[in-house]
């Protein structure tokens, strides 16, 4: 167990120094592409381009995963690909280039998410499931909010975007010597897999299930940019609180995670039905509320933001079976991405309608996973 748990917080490292990397550069993208000339149609192509093909690409590589057995190789692929064009957007002297550089990076993550969640579920099959992505979601989600205070630094003692682009490449070298790390003490983490006890007898038909669980929370689910527009639109709070608004999310999302993590591996199934409808109250706290109601309001965001990222990810590792698990990471991360995408479209589109409809939607669209998860709960 202790060779399990230090694989995961080796994995949790990666993820803390590569989200500072990554999260960092996404703060400044926006106003560095305005500074290059880029329109804000292309600034919004590009972001809505790059974090599609992040999750279509997922599927090939988890495909690929799977038949290879390759799974040390694809996630290097993807960490390199997904760090290494960080800085070099330091060096992109027009918006094209500098547009390809942030699609490729959003790329790299894609690729490599689906076998390094096969990894870690090898692990967690010893420490729990749920505790064990819940620690390597805390780990990152600490990088989250490290990256961009590390550029606010940065442009704090008045250096520019090209010098905060680089100054992210110390901890992309980080993550990626930390995974040579992990690499070398654990060449082989399938040896980490302890068997399950009694396997599902029908994961196919639970699986299925499970992504119409998926398709709602995600259609359910406001992306928070929208949230801090609405929070400067109705002049709920100042400029500088709603980053600092979005900080508390990620602090929430990562104690949530932990704290949710651990109980699914008690109780299963019946703690993210209780995820779940905590972290429905967040649209009507957040858009229908006043100050105090809109904080709990990011708060119950960042608990289901927390949820998502760990129960969502172990649940997936105690249905399937562990030569099966790359394939099924890919779907869940597909049909995830698209759904959070579909959502996030249709809720702008009910802002400019009538806020009550947004919250409505919101609301419906996510406790109608509620009956799916109960029946899953009696199947497994």
């Amino acid at each position: 167990m202790k060779r399990a748990g230090k694989f995961i917080i080796l994995l949790g490292l990666v993820s803390l120094f590569a989200d500072m990397t990554y999260e960092g550069a996404r703060g400044i993208t926006g106003p560095f592409l305005l500074m290059l000339g880029a329109s804000a149609t292309m600034v919004g192509f590009a972001s809505g381009l790059g974090e599609l093909s992040g999750y279509i690409i997922r599927l090939f590589s988890g495909y690929v995963a799977d038949k290879t057995r390759r799974y040390w190789l694809i996630t290097f692929t993807g960490y390199i690909m997904n760090l290494v064009v960080v800085p070099l957007l330091a060096l992109a002297f027009n918006w094209q280039l500098a547009i390809l550089l942030i699609i490729l990076e959003r790329i790299g993550k894609g690729f490599r998410t689906p076998a390094r969640d096969v990894m870690l579920s090898y692990a967690t099959s010893q420490v729990g499931h749920g505790w064990g992505f819940g620690i390597h979601e805390a780990l990152d989600q600490v990088g989250a909010i490290l990256g961009p205070l590390m550029v606010f630094l940065v442009l704090y003692f008045r250096g520019g975007y090209r010098t905060g682009f680089t100054f992210l490449g110390l901890p992309a070298v980080f993550a990626i010597l930390t995974l040579v790390v992990a690499y070398f003490l654990f060449p082989s983490p399938h040896e980490l897999e302890v068997g399950r006890a009694e396997p599902l007898r029908s994961p196919g038909s639970v699986f299925w299930l499970y992504l119409g669980v998926v398709c709602l929370i995600g259609v359910g689910y406001a992306d928070f940019p929208l949230i801090g527009y609405h929070f400067k639109n109705v002049m709920l709070f100042g400029d500088f609180m709603i980053p600092v608004l979005y900080a508390l999310a990620m602090l929430v999302d990562a104690l949530s995670a932990l704290l949710f993590g651990k109980f699914f591996d008690y109780y299963g199934f019946k703690v993210m039905i209780v995820s779940v409808i905590l972290s429905s109250l967040f649209a009507p706290l957040a858009f229908l509320g006043g100050v105090l109601a809109a904080v709990f309001g990011v708060i119950l965001w960042g608990v289901g933001m927390g949820a998502q990222e760990s129960i969502m990810r172990a649940a997936i590792a105690r249905i399937i079976p562990s030569d099966r698990r790359g394939s099924a990471y890919g779907i869940f991360n597909l049909l995830f991405g698209f759904s959070w995408f579909l959502g996030s479209l249709f809720m702008g589109i009910f802002y400019e309608i009538s806020l009550l409809a947004l919250v409505i939607f919101s609301v419906i669209m996510q406790l109608l996973a509620v009956p799916l998860l109960i029946r899953i709960e009696k199947s497994v």
